[in-house]
C-alpha cells in the first residue's frame, strides 16, 4: 500500500507538471559518484564500506520537480540498493525558497521479514543572504524503516560559498522515531570544484549514539554532474 501511494503521488506530479509545460522542454541533470561510506543521518548504509551512486533529476519551468537516485548499500542481509523516487514543487516566496515534495525509499531484494520500504512527506525552506544560504526542513514518515513507524526529522542547515570553487557546509539534525530511541546527528564538510561537473566532498559526521555504524567518522566523496 506504500509503494502504491508514493507511485500514484509520484505519478500525478509528473502528470500535472508535464500537462502545465506541454510546450517547454523539462530540464534534465544526472549525477554519479562513489563515496567511501554512504552515511544517512548520521548512520553508515553500506557497513562502513564504498558505495556508488547516481541519479537524473527532471525539473519542469513550473517549479514541479521529478527524480530518482540509488546506492549500494549493506545492511548483512540480503539487501543489494536503495532507490530512492521523489517528487515535490519549488517555489520563492518573499525572498525565501520553498520545497514541498515526497520521497519513497524503496530497497532492492530486501529479506521478506524486513520491513524497510518507507515514504516521507518533506517541506523545506531556504534564504540566501550573500554567499550564506541558510535552511531548515522537517521530513514526516507515516511508516518508518524496519520497526519504527510515525516518525519525524528536523534539520538546519547553512552553506557558505568561499570562492567560485570551495564552499563549506553543515547540517543538524534531530530523528524522532516511535519504537527507537531518538538522536540527534550533525555534519560540517567542505567542498572543491575540481571541474565545472566534478566536485569533491569531504565530510565529518556524528551523533550521540554509541555504536559502530553511528560513531563519529570522515566520508570523501567524489560527485559528477551533467
Amino acid at each position: 500500500m506504500r509503494l502504491a501511494l508514493a507511485c500514484a503521488s509520484l505519478l500525478a506530479l509528473t502528470v500535472g507538471a508535464g500537462a502545465a509545460q506541454a510546450q517547454t522542454a523539462p530540464e534534465v541533470a544526472f549525477n554519479i559518484g562513489v563515496v567511501s561510506d554512504y552515511v544517512f543521518r548520521g548512520a553508515s548504509q553500506t557497513d562502513e564500506e564504498p558505495a556508488l551512486q547516481g541519479g537524473v533529476d527532471v525539473s519542469f519551468a513550473s517549479g514541479f520537480y521529478v527524480g530518482g537516485w540509488a546506492s549500494m548499500v549493506d545492511f548483512g542481509d540480503d539487501t543489494d540498493a536503495e532507490v530512492d523516487l521523489y517528487g515535490g514543487y519549488r517555489t520563492e516566496l518573499g525572498g525565501y525558497g520553498l520545497d514541498l515534495g515526497v520521497v519513497s525509499y524503496l530497497y532492492v531484494n530486501e529479506p521478506g521479514s524486513a520491513d524497510y520500504n518507507y515514504v516521507e512527506l518533506k517541506a523545506a525552506a531556504s534564504r540566501a543572504i550573500g554567499p550564506v544560504t541558510l535552511g531548515a526542513a522537517v521530513y514526516y514518515s507515516p511508516n518508518f524503516f524496519g520497526a519504527d513507524e510515525q516518525t519525524t526529522y528536523l534539520e538546519a542547515n547553512a552553506a557558505y560559498a568561499v570562492t567560485d570553487k570551495w564552499s563549506v557546509s553543515g547540517a543538524i539534525g534531530h530523528q524522532s522515531l516511535d519504537v527507537n530511541d531518538d538522536y540527534a546527528t550533525w555534519n560540517l564538510g567542505v567542498a572543491y570544484a575540481l571541474t565545472d561537473h566534478l566536485v569533491v566532498d569531504v565530510r565529518y559526521h556524528d551523533t550521540d549514539v554509541d555504536g559502530p555504524l553511528t560513531d563519529d567518522r570522515f566520508v570523501v566523496g567524489l560527485k559528477a554532474s551533467f
